[in-house]
């Protein structure tokens, strides 16, 4: 596997991922997505989108608004359990999160456990701890993640998940889709946290998208929708192109006061085993907390059983990031080749590589540029597909490698005379001579 560094050179120098306003010295933990990031991201989340919602009948849509009443966030307990233990160096000035450098000399911190439990483990091991003078680290606080904004004549909070606008429209979902349990409403949008230290490139940062997904049930069939999803997002992630030996399941052993169950799908990223996705049964905690908060009767009417309840729910929450950045770095190969030259290639599976065919004439000849930006724009009615005719053929077959493109197109001399041309498989290298005509099937096959 490749490093980060040579993962996060590679996608700078090749459009995926910028340092957000880098011409100001940049801002730490937010990141921008290039032209070739788009197109991944963009491919990632419509995967999810039609795993999760287009091809299932149980499950629906939601879009809801980044900033939403403050009231949501005091019910939920973000207002106050919603924290990461920071510590500052009385020299340096410098600030840490607690937790990471507990976990750099080899402590294991649990998040769950209560505030006077972390300090006490912090003094008895910070003795370990090699980023400054263990008596220069004073004893850790706790700082809120919700990231506060002003709007209008009150302050407001950017959401800090997704999660909690399933939750405050449950009951419009139910009503106007006329929904059954069990049922599920799932989100794609952006989330904010007031991270201490963002680091691990798009692995911790401030700013990020979350996929997540909220399955309303019965609390007696809770666990068995639980393990379920548990084994689908599994499937899901290999078939996204992740290899089963860089995933695992870590099951939490302490859980929060109002979970039956939690599991990790964890991904070995060049820095270790991390998670990736979560799965979690959060029992009926969601929907009591913002019934009691707003008022409101936030129940399902079981027209079998002749009974109101409150329904129980099993969640299953990823960051697009997160994903973005194992895909990377599982399609990340240097290779030498029988002539003795390397080449870099991200082996991305065709369907979600961010650009699926390039186009290339041998040589600037009219007749040969003219055929390729017809076949470009033929190709492009199906699949991703560009034009690149700046430098030898065999460096645009590299650039192309590079990106992530399963196939790559040439125009020659014979491609004038008989409307055939070569078609380049990236990872055999291996190249077939296909009618023009038949490209479009040919390369469609081949994708999906």
């Amino acid at each position: 596997m490749a490093s980060l560094e040579e993962i996060v050179q590679l996608a700078k120098k090749r459009g995926f991922v910028f340092p957000s306003s880098e011409i100001y010295d940049g801002c730490a933990g937010i990141y921008d997505y290039g032209p070739l990031g788009v197109e991944l991201a963009n491919n990632i989340k419509q995967q999810w989108w039609s795993s999760m919602v287009r091809k299932r009948q149980d499950i629906v849509g939601l879009d809801a608004g980044i900033v939403m009443h403050p009231s949501v966030w005091e019910a939920s307990g973000h207002t106050t359990g919603f924290t990461d233990p920071v510590v500052v160096c009385k020299k340096t000035g410098k600030r840490y999160r607690a937790d990471h450098l507990l976990e750099d000399a080899g402590v294991a911190a649990d998040e769950r456990m209560s505030q006077e439990e972390f300090c006490a483990i912090f003094e008895q091991h910070k003795e370990k701890i090699q980023v400054c003078d263990p008596d220069d680290l004073g004893t850790p606080t706790f700082q809120n993640l919700l990231v506060s904004a002003g709007i209008g004549e009150g302050e407001v909070y950017l959401r800090g998940e997704t999660c909690q606008g399933i939750y405050v429209n449950f009951k419009q979902v139910l009503d106007s889709m006329h929904m059954k349990l069990p049922f599920g409403i799932a989100q794609i949008g952006k989330a904010f946290r007031n991270e201490i230290s963002p680091r691990q490139f798009l692995f911790r940062t401030r700013e990020f998208e979350q996929m997540e997904m909220q399955y309303f049930c019965h609390e007696d069939t809770s666990s068995e929708h639980f393990a379920a999803f548990l084994a689908s997002r599994q499937e899901a992630l290999v078939a996204l192109g992740l290899r089963k030996e860089n995933l695992r399941v870590t099951e939490h052993k302490n859980l929060v006061f109002y979970a039956s169950a939690a599991s990790d799908i964890e991904y070995h990223y060049p820095f270790g085993w991390k998670e990736l996705e979560g799965v979690h049964d959060r029992g009926t905690y969601d929907l009591t907390q913002h019934a009691l908060h707003a008022k409101e009767r936030l129940t399902y009417f079981d027209q079998d059983r002749n009974e109101h309840i409150v329904p129980a729910v099993v969640e299953t929450s990823i960051g697009v990031g997160r994903l973005f950045l194992a895909l990377l770095a599982d399609a990340y190969a240097v290779e030498t080749l029988d002539d003795g030259t390397e080449r870099t290639v991200l082996r991305f599976k065709p369907s979600i590589a961010p650009m699926q065919v390039a186009v290339l004439p041998l040589f600037r000849r009219e007749g040969q540029q003219r055929i390729a930006h017809r076949i470009v724009e033929d190709l492009a009615k199906h699949v991703s597909a560009y034009y690149d005719d700046t430098g030898a053929v065999g460096k645009r077959y590299r650039r192309a490698d590079e990106i992530g493109t399963p196939f790559a197109v040439t125009v020659d001399h014979e491609t004038e005379e008989n409307e055939t041309v070569t078609v380049r498989d990236r990872d055999s290298m291996k190249q077939d001579r296909v009618a023009i005509e038949d490209l479009a099937s040919y390369v469609n096959e081949r994708i999906n």
